[in-house]
């Protein structure tokens, strides 16, 4: 119950950030007021990204400053505390080899708004980067909204393949339906989508990628040329998005055919000898790079 309440937290964190991410983007793209973005959210509880997160940015989001008749998020500092389980979270991801690249870029991101030393001294940087030019507005809006979508379907799918290593390191046998329907009916991540990630895991128990479900795929497939748009978008207007570009990353990572992890393998037999695998034989190797380059089997 620990683990699961704290991988809850984890999501959460990662959730948050895709949200205050969104808004950035369109705070800056659109050039509206918070309680004109207030209402994007609103209308955003219309679709699959229905959920308690969505529905309370958007109270927030039109909250007045009492006191100065401000938006109260522009009076708010920019400095995002924590209290350990995103922490947590990752820390217990890098002991199970399980890539939570959400998670973890949310909460560094918390770390680096807290950072005012790093900030301040950041005068001398600059960013070289391109306004966002908004040609049309629904479309823009629509953009950020499927990349939001595919960019937390991520943090769930990563959030629920580290309860899956958990539960098989110290052998709990976590229902993973179960769980996301109990998560459903009262906590802070709960959203519709909860009720599809019930349904694929009923379907699959043993699902592998939770974004590989037929009915998740479909949706984040139709998602991905909005979301390349958005993470290039931020890249080039100097947007920080390390959530929605790692949760892309991640996506490209896990698709990939072949990834350039031999060439990491190559350079850890070169300095440490700590040998490689062959994809046309059994075996563990190890070359002798600085020698005659030639290969010899250790078992």
């Amino acid at each position: 119950g620990h683990f699961v309440k704290m991988v809850h937290n984890g999501i959460e964190y990662a959730d948050m950030q895709l949200i205050a991410e969104a808004y950035d983007l369109l705070r800056k793209g659109l050039g509206d007021s918070p309680k004109q973005i207030a209402d994007i959210f609103e209308s955003w509880m219309d679709t699959e990204l229905n959920s308690y997160l969505i529905e309370i940015t958007a109270e927030v989001l039109r909250q007045e400053d009492a006191k100065t008749g401000k938006a109260l998020v522009d009076i708010i500092v920019d400095a995002a505390s924590q209290k350990g389980t995103g922490a947590w979270t990752v820390q217990t991801a890098l002991e199970l080899g399980v890539p939570v690249t959400g998670i973890g870029e949310a909460t560094f991101a918390r770390g680096l708004s807290s950072s005012p030393v790093q900030r301040g001294a950041s005068g001398p940087l600059e960013g070289h980067e391109t306004p966002i030019a908004v040609e049309d507005r629904d479309a823009f809006i629509e953009q950020v909204r499927q990349a939001l979508y595919a960019s937390k379907i991520v943090a769930y799918s990563q959030g629920f393949d580290l309860i899956q290593a958990g539960s098989e390191e110290y052998g709990w046998t976590i229902d993973k339906g179960a769980l996301a329907k109990i998560w459903r009916a009262g906590c802070i991540i709960r959203a519709v989508f909860l009720g599809d990630i019930t349904e694929a895991y009923e379907a699959n128990p043993n699902l592998p990628l939770l974004m590989a479900d037929d009915k998740f795929a479909d949706k984040i497939n139709a998602c991905v040329p909005a979301w390349r748009e958005v993470v290039a978008l931020g890249v080039f207007s100097g947007i920080p998005l390390p959530a929605f570009s790692s949760s892309l990353s991640y996506f490209d990572g896990v698709r990939a055919d072949r990834l350039p992890a031999a060439l990491i393998q190559g350079q850890r037999d070169f300095f440490g000898s700590h040998t490689y695998k062959r994809i046309d034989k059994e075996g563990t190797y190890h070359t002798e790079w600085s020698g005659d380059r030639s290969e010899s089997r250790w078992s």
